[in-house]
């Protein structure tokens, strides 16, 4: 290895470090400005909710307008990740920041983790200047996306997996490893003392290798196909009325009419926001009704194509972990655990990764979950298909060669 190359590898460590402690300082503040934002929701549902599309129709009119490629969300992100672009707008940070908390606000069923990838991939973006070298610039890339997704889950270890998996599915980005592991453990830990809460239960599992392993089979074969009809409405919802509705501008407010008042009818607000009151419902002997997974599903698959912004991951992880209830008592398994491993598979198999979600159960449940959360979470991604939330992601596929 020459010193060029020397050089621009202990740059990326030092690059990875200033990421993570930018990254998470923007993620804490985000997250805890959105939290806030939700309180006030619930507690000012019936006068908010009519407002939905007007908000929406008035701040994409400023996106669209001064956004720049900051509009195009996770598709340049990808782009960049794959080689394909090689630069993000600082407008990104603000206006998915303010986009995200409006659309909170007002009651849309979107996520969170859609700011803080991109807020994180911008970031690291703004240092491409420092590396000569293309592939360090896209190594750049998944040091920012890990941290963003760190910083505002907690997660370090699914956050680094996350990013060096989603990009091109099938081929890990091993040399991105080290330094997306050390800018996440950063935003984390920077993100949580300046007070970001970790959601976290504690679920102690003794692995039982009886018919409970069959179980575990027909649980990710439900969480699979629960991510790839996620997945596959979200991107026929998304063409079918940009082509019947060109106008972003127009279709955000007609649509918007729609979702609030879906979102009114259906549980009074009870599948606005992120989801985060069925996730505690799940963990804490609440009420979790059949039909509550796939009335998130429908209303944040409806918010996400009209085009309010936010996120899939916190509705996806609300989905699985209320289709766990329903499942474990068809199933006889425990509640909490079926719902502890439908937090993570759905979010792998909307998302098309396996390793992330593997993790992601292990650091907010408990390691001794991952024996079953490596078993659903390997069928869900399997029955998936390769279905995605994510337009610009590529499948690695090995050429047969003839000899």
């Amino acid at each position: 290895m020459n010193s060029c190359k020397i050089k621009e590898k202990v740059l990326l460590g030092i690059v990875s470090i200033i990421v993570g402690v930018i990254t998470g300082v923007l993620t804490s503040f985000f997250g805890q400005v959105l939290l806030k934002v939700s309180e006030l929701r619930v507690e000012y549902f019936a006068y908010l909710i009519p407002f939905l599309a007007v908000v929406g129709f008035l701040f994409h009119t400023v996106y669209l307008k001064y956004g720049k490629n900051a509009v195009e969300g996770m598709n340049i992100v990808f782009r960049i990740g794959q080689g394909e672009d090689n630069r993000i707008s600082k407008w990104l940070i603000p206006f998915m920041m303010i986009g995200t908390w409006l659309a909170h606000l007002f009651g849309a069923s979107v996520g969170r983790e859609g700011v803080a990838v991109q807020l994180g991939a911008t970031v690291a973006n703004q240092f491409q200047q420092w590396f000569s070298s293309k592939r360090n610039r896209q190594i750049l890339l998944m040091i920012g996306m890990a941290s963003g997704f760190a910083g505002l889950f907690g997660t370090p270890l699914a956050a680094t997996f996350f990013a060096i998996e989603v990009m091109i599915v099938g081929q890990l980005q091993i040399d991105a490893l080290f330094y997306a592991l050390l800018s996440s453990f950063i935003s984390m830990n920077v993100a949580q003392r300046l007070g970001l809460e970790k959601f976290m239960v504690g679920i102690l599992v003794d692995i039982q290798f009886d018919e409970t392993l069959l179980k575990m089979v027909v649980l990710g074969i439900a969480f699979g196909l629960t991510g790839r009809l996620f997945s596959v409405s979200l991107a026929y919802l998304k063409k079918y009325w940009s082509n019947k509705i060109p106008s972003p501008t127009l279709r955000i407010f007609l649509l918007g009419i729609g979702v609030s008042i879906l979102i009114a009818a259906f549980g009074s607000g009870r599948y606005a926001g992120l989801g985060t009151n069925l996730i505690h419902a799940s963990f804490y002997s609440e009420t979790i009704f059949v039909q509550d997974w796939l009335f998130k599903l429908g209303l944040t698959v409806f918010s996400l194509s009209a085009g309010f912004l936010g996120g899939e991951v916190t509705p996806l992880f609300s989905i699985g972990s209320s289709l766990g209830i329903v499942m474990s008592s068809w199933l006889g398994i425990s509640p909490m655990v079926a719902a502890a491993l439908g937090y993570g598979a759905v979010f792998g198999s909307a998302t098309n990764t396996w390793l992330a979600p593997i993790f992601i159960i292990g650091e907010v449940f408990g390691y001794s979950m991952m024996p079953y959360a490596a078993i659903v979470c390997i069928v869900a991604f399997v029955v998936n298909g390769n279905n995605s939330i994510y337009g610009q992601q590529k499948i690695f596929e090995l050429e047969s060669i003839e000899r």
